[in-house]
């Protein structure tokens, strides 16, 4: 097909302003699937997103579309995530892209995460339509919206579609919107073939799947490719385009979106951001990928049985392969064994992958506390970065920093004093209030990351009973008073449990890590004290109380003295016990400690 006839976007928006709705909309409308196979959500392939409702993966589909003007056209689209922990999947589709479409909720308005998205498309030079998803609510205020459009992102109103996703009113006007607003993609189907990765999952029957763009060029079945990163070749065995499931086309030339099965099994040979090429007319350079992604939150995942090691090993890298954000590298613990340090782009992240690693890999896992990535000045002049407990250096710090983000709060003006209460109790330093209009505020606070980690947005929403909205980038690093708790039972650290933290918070996480231990560790001959502490300082503690034989029982009066002498008896075998008795900690404690804490 002529490159005129193609039109390559994607649709990004604030979280459940219904992206995958409309996706189901446009799909249904191009009758590539059966109308009996069709389900909500049908790009949404993976149960957890289904569940929560949410997008996780970027899914591209390409379909036909017979417009007014009597030509057939092919639509190459991509669903995006919305939250703000999965911005980077929405980047890799951006660079996909010509076009995006900017869905708003006719009844919530511009949101943060619409801005935020919004600038990332300009960024790549992509042209925005408006849409206004929503309309058939009865609480839709469409004239608002539009007014926010026009004064807030500062897009052209005029080309803004109204649209229902759910009853499908205002689809055929959007699909001529693409048509007739979108640029045809650019690209010399002579030249040196160019090909972006853009994502790729592994399949377990064909290996690895590669999503590309294609810019120049053509690739075609039995073909040799490139990887110019690593400069291995590969034999096409498939190309083809998406409709849902793979459509083999035979080639892929510029500006087409579509898949290449080359039978590649080392999931690391295939680096997302990477280009392909032919291997008999290699182009010069490589296309100019996209920014490298950086994990804000760190964790240690250990399996369950030692003895199950390789197997989350494997596991792991197949779930890179499909979750490029993904960072990981070996790590170790008394507690626990081997495992692996982990980066994530938030705590939704990390409950997603702890998901996946669960139901999709059947891995029994367990978390450690989730960390930030702290920069500490040493006594000898250097600096390093720190993010896990164990490597802590005790006794030769001078000074410590950590990671500071810019969070924009966009909330009704009736929840204003609860929000900037909530703020100021995480340490946020307001640096900028807007209103917007006569209802709602722009909130703008410098505050730690590692504030907004635990609990931060589930408080934002119940506080605003689900109206504000949330949004942030990281700005940099700060001064901070750090300490590292250490968790000891009976005075013996357990290294799994330890935490950074900044100084005036660590006493309350102490205790509350102290009192979920004494309701999971049973009961022993003896007692068992839990405590928090600060290097040789205790902070915290609580004590598990012994099993205790009522050795009086056989004493039916007599002499005080004979009593007394029974329990020093007892007391003192005790103490012996307690000298060589280990106390066991089941990995209930473990869960419970780190599960709790996410919520606190």
């Amino acid at each position: 097909m002529d490159m005129k006839f193609k039109r390559n976007f994607c649709i990004v928006a604030h979280i459940d302003h219904g992206k995958s709705t409309l996706s189901d909309r446009l799909i249904q409308k191009s009758n590539i699937i059966d109308e009996r196979k069709m389900k909500n959500q049908i790009l949404d392939n993976m149960d957890i997103e289904r569940e929560r409702g949410i997008t996780i993966k970027s899914q591209a589909v390409t379909i036909p579309y017979h417009a007014k003007d009597g030509n057939d056209y092919e639509l190459n689209f991509v669903d995006t995530p919305g939250h703000v922990d999965f911005s980077y999947e929405v980047s890799r589709a951006i660079a996909s892209c010509e076009g995006a479409l900017l869905l708003i909720d006719a009844s919530q308005g511009v949101e943060s995460q619409t801005v935020s998205n919004m600038y990332m498309a300009l960024e790549q030079d992509l042209t925005i339509v408006p849409v206004i998803n929503k309309i058939d609510l009865p609480s839709a205020d469409i004239p608002a919206v539009r007014e926010q459009i026009t004064n807030e992102l500062g897009l052209d109103d005029s080309q803004t579609q109204l649209v229902s996703a759910k009853t499908g009113e205002g689809v055929d006007g959007l699909l001529e919107a693409v048509v007739n607003y979108f640029p045809a993609p650019q690209g010399d189907v002579d030249a040196p073939a160019q090909a972006l990765i853009f994502d790729c999952h592994y399949d377990p029957y064909r290996g690895v799947v590669v999503h590309v763009r294609v810019k120049n060029g053509r690739i075609k079945t039995g073909g040799i490719i490139r990887m110019m990163s690593s400069g291995i070749d590969y034999k096409v065995e498939q190309i083809g385009i998406f409709k849902i499931d793979y459509e083999p086309t035979g080639c892929l030339e510029a500006g087409d979106v579509g898949y290449i099965i080359a039978g590649i099994k080392t999931v690391s040979d295939v680096r997302v951001g990477d280009t392909i090429t032919n291997a008999d007319n290699p182009a010069a350079e490589p296309l100019a990928g996209f920014k490298e992604v950086k994990p804000v939150v760190y964790s240690s995942i250990y399996p369950m049985d030692s003895n199950d090691y390789e197997e989350l090993k494997s596991s792991l890298e197949k779930l890179k392969l499909n979750d490029a954000s993904l960072v990981y590298e070996k790590d170790n613990s008394i507690a626990l064994g081997n495992g692996f340090r982990c980066g994530f782009l938030g705590l939704l992240h990390l409950e997603i992958i702890q998901e996946r690693l669960e139901r999709d890999y059947d891995q029994a896992i367990i978390f450690t506390a989730p960390s930030v990535r702290y920069r500490v000045h040493l006594t000898d002049g250097s600096e390093t970065f720190v993010d896990n407990p164990a490597e802590y250096p005790q006794g030769r710090i001078q000074s410590a920093e950590e990671p500071y983000i810019k969070a924009s709060i966009i909330t009704p003006a009736t929840y204003l004093g609860s929000l900037m209460e909530l703020c100021k109790m995480k340490r946020g330093e307001q640096t900028n209030m807007t209103y917007l209009d006569e209802k709602r505020v722009e909130l703008t606070y410098e505050m730690p990351l590692a504030e907004v980690l635990f609990d931060f947005y589930d408080k934002l929403k119940s506080f605003s009973r689900g109206y504000a909205s949330f949004d942030y980038e990281v700005i940099g690093y700060r001064p901070t008073q750090l300490v590292k708790v250490d968790i000891l039972l009976n005075s013996k650290p357990v290294d799994a449990l330890s935490f950074l933290s900044f100084k005036d918070n660590a006493t309350d996480r102490a205790r509350k890590v102290c009192e979920r231990l004494k309701d999971e560790i049973s009961r022993q001959q003896f007692k068992v004290a839990i405590q928090g502490a600060i290097g040789g300082q205790i902070i915290a503690r609580e004590t598990v109380s012994a099993v205790r034989k009522d050795v009086l029982a056989k004493c039916y009066g007599g002499d005080i003295t004979r009593k007394r002498k029974l329990l020093e008896k007892q007391k003192e075998g005790k103490k012996r016990m307690k000298m060589f008795g280990d106390v066991e900690l089941p990995q209930s404690a473990f869960l419970a400690v780190l599960k709790d804490n996410e919520a606190d």
